[in-house]
């Protein structure tokens, strides 16, 4: 993004503006206080309830009534959150809402980047990963979700094809650890994937 000088000839920070999707147990109050601290270091963040209100206290739950739905359907949900928004966004997601951040960042003009937190759909699932979209890829180096259904294979591919891809794994085996409300939250993982965040959203 570029900015103009104010009157005083300074040139103020540009921060991002975020389109941020909740994982299969919906809009906890973790995920909440995510958004909440992008919001308090200056960001826009946009957070759609996919599930109009509903939570579930289990991973298990969550996939369950994400099932029930339909993964299709809420995939075409989230891509219609932005429907209203302007095209200069920052896609993010959480495990199932990476795959509406990913179609978006691979498919919808002006995307300024991505943040792929917990899971990676193979690129070639939307088409070609688009020149100049920088993305990063968060998860736990021994999260079964992650390793043993394919994830971090599709997230090695994308950083191998893409230069501005970034791939980083934390010890554990956790899945959503950087949600705060849930059993699985690990404090200092959390602590250093938001500060990468953090950082990646700076440039954009």
């Amino acid at each position: 993004m570029t900015s103009t000088p104010d009157g005083n000839g300074r040139y103020p920070t540009v921060m991002a503006e975020l389109l941020l999707f909740h994982h299969a147990q919906g809009q906890t109050p973790g995920f909440l206080a995510f958004a909440d601290d992008l919001r308090g270091a200056g960001h826009t963040v946009h957070t759609p309830d996919l599930y109009h209100g509903r939570t579930f206290d289990t991973l298990d739950a969550g996939i369950a009534h994400a099932r029930e739905l339909g993964f299709g359907a809420l995939l075409d949900a989230g891509v219609r959150a932005a429907d209203d928004l302007p095209e200069a966004l920052v896609y993010a997601g959480f495990s199932l809402g990476v795959m509406p951040a990913q179609q978006l960042a691979q498919t919808r003009p002006g995307a300024r980047g991505a943040l792929l937190l917990h899971a990676c759909v193979p690129a070639a699932e939307f088409g070609a990963w688009p020149e100049g979209v920088p993305a990063q890829i968060h998860a736990m180096d021994g999260d079964p979700f992650f390793v043993e259904d394919g994830d971090i294979d599709a997230a090695r591919a994308l950083v191998a094809s893409t230069p501005d891809a970034e791939l980083f794994l934390y010890p554990g085996t956790q899945h959503l650890f950087a949600d705060r409300s849930l059993p699985s939250y690990d404090p200092g993982a959390a602590e250093l994937l938001t500060r990468r965040v953090l950082g990646f959203l700076q440039s954009r």
